[in-house]
């Protein structure tokens, strides 16, 4: 049995599409925080299981009977490393033989505020004794393509990425990866640094909107305490404005970009570009 955590976000939905491909529906076991809202995967032969990252005795019982985890990263920054301290615990009360978890790109070097709390489920990981890989993703496209409507409705794109490269991919290419590791053998010990094949930077990402919808569109670079305002002043949480405003501040530095193609060689085809997503979002 495979299972998989968070299996009704965002990237967990992706993944069940990606193994349903080869895995039968009834070795896939969906571990979620509500299953009222897991139906559409019931019907489909998947086993729902509720399991809270806080609640270590309702994780347990979730993963009875496993043998490969696919811990996707909680989506609650700061209470990361507990969250998945106690997934890792429960794999283990469970006799999980293997995990994959999803962490950043280049975790144990990165200059993205982030890495500290993935930085540590890869220690608890190592600590475990669970054979284990780490699918160390790079950035989600789709977290600069949110703000490619305000940008056209507004003229500017605003960040504080300066001419930093980023190696993005869509979620779906990451899924691909996930579902590939999780559903065939040999990936024990490995770490898998993965990220899109083109990189850009915000500045041609800001020129591809402009090409493909005919309207002007400017990028704008701010400071990192700007974008972070700016950010809270269009009503995102804090919390959520200061990682976004540091993760792009990192980009400047270098931590978004990979150029080892490891994405791509995983899933056996050249990642999504640029152009594609953008032509897909307009």
């Amino acid at each position: 049995m495979i299972a998989i955590t968070g299996a009704t976000g965002q990237l967990g939905q992706l993944v069940i599409e990606h193994l349903l491909k080869t895995v039968p529906a009834d070795q896939i076991v969906a571990i979620v925080r509500h299953p009222a809202k897991a139906e559409a995967l019931s019907q489909q032969g998947i086993t729902v299981r509720q399991g809270d990252y806080t609640d270590p005795a309702t994780l347990t019982t979730a993963l009875q009977g496993v043998e490969k985890l696919l811990l996707i990263s909680s989506s609650e920054v700061g209470q990361r490393e507990a969250q998945h301290q106690n997934v890792i615990n429960a794999a283990k009360a469970a006799g999980v033989k293997f995990i994959a978890y999803t962490s950043l790109l280049h975790a144990d070097r990165s200059p993205l505020g982030l890495h500290v709390e993935h930085v540590a489920t890869e220690n608890a990981l190592a600590a475990s004794g669970i054979p284990y890989a780490l699918l160390r993703n790079g950035w989600y496209t789709e977290n600069y393509l949110a703000s490619v409507p305000p940008a056209l409705e507004h003229g500017v794109f605003i960040g504080a990425a300066g001419e930093g490269k980023i190696a993005a991919a869509p979620r779906a290419d990451y899924a691909a990866a996930a579902a590939r590791v999780i559903a065939s053998e040999g990936h024990s010990g490995k770490v898998y640094e993965l990220a899109g094949d083109n990189a850009w930077t915000l500045s041609e990402l800001v020129a591809e909107v402009s090409r493909q919808s005919g309207k002007t569109v400017s990028y704008q670079n701010l400071s990192e305490a700007d974008i972070a305002a700016a950010l809270k002043s269009v009503g995102l949480p804090a919390g959520l404005a200061d990682m976004l405003a540091d993760s792009d501040a990192g980009a400047a530095k270098g931590g978004l970009f990979d150029d080892s193609h490891t994405l791509s060689q995983l899933i056996g085809r050249p990642t999504t570009p640029l152009s594609q997503s953008i032509k897909a979002i307009l």
